[in-house]
């Protein structure tokens, strides 16, 4: 059997074989398969909101198809760097022949008299807002980090996840990348500081000023996934 690392490359080229070329058509079958089923976010009964919310979906899933070829990416990218009390989003648009610019970013900052699962629902509304307000393409940001605490590493989890479902609620394609690469693709080292990440973010984005450190490691993950990106 294919050790991992041969089946990550294949994964990166687009290409499947055996019992990946199996797994590929089970998970297509079933895509398909809870895609002509009614959901309840779809029902008549819904607001009209929700309604809107279904068409969003089904046109963002005209996105969700990627052959592997290397291209450069034309549209407009959703970076989150998610947090419980501090999550940054960023809306940056790509086009051929064009600096990237930055559309949107904001730091959802929550006090901490707010509970748990409000903060989750504000993070939640905060991406959801965001991908009805501008064309988003794709949704990009960190995978999780490895942290010592237990319960800290929960709350990450539980607020990537807020944000994770907002956008797969719409049907947009979700991309997580490890922290160590957005910053490599942005500053060119992958070790560099929240200050480097937010110099350089303002250096691309042709920004007047650097953006709050939420918000740059935002935008940077939106840019390493532009970087990135394989059509």
């Amino acid at each position: 059997m294919a050790n991992s690392r041969k089946l990550w490359s294949q994964k990166l080229l687009g290409h499947t074989t055996g019992e990946n070329a199996n797994a590929a058509d089970l998970r297509k079958t079933e895509t398909q398969r809870r895609g002509n089923a009614q959901h309840p976010l779809t029902h008549p009964s819904r607001s009209a909101g929700t309604q809107n919310l279904a068409q969003l979906a089904a046109r963002n899933a005209k996105n969700n198809v990627l052959s592997g070829k290397r291209a450069v990416f034309e549209g407009c990218i959703l970076g989150i760097d998610p947090s419980l009390r501090g999550s940054g989003f960023a809306v940056i648009d790509f086009q051929a022949g064009k600096e990237p610019k930055l559309l949107f970013s904001k730091t959802l900052k929550l006090k901490q008299d707010l509970s748990f699962a409000d903060c989750l629902g504000e993070i939640y509304k905060t991406c959801s807002d965001c991908c009805y307000e501008y064309p988003v393409k794709h949704v990009a940001l960190e995978e999780t980090i490895y942290v010592n605490n237990f319960k800290i590493a929960q709350i990450l989890g539980a607020a990537r996840g807020a944000a994770i479902a907002a956008a797969n609620v719409l049907g947009l394609p979700i991309f997580e990348y490890p922290p160590l690469r957005i910053k490599q693709a942005v500053v060119g080292f992958g070790r560099a500081s929240k200050g480097q990440v937010a110099g350089m973010t303002k250096q691309i984005l042709k920004l007047d000023e650097a953006l709050a450190f939420d918000e740059s490691d935002a935008s940077a993950a939106a840019l390493c996934h532009a970087y990135s990106f394989r059509a």
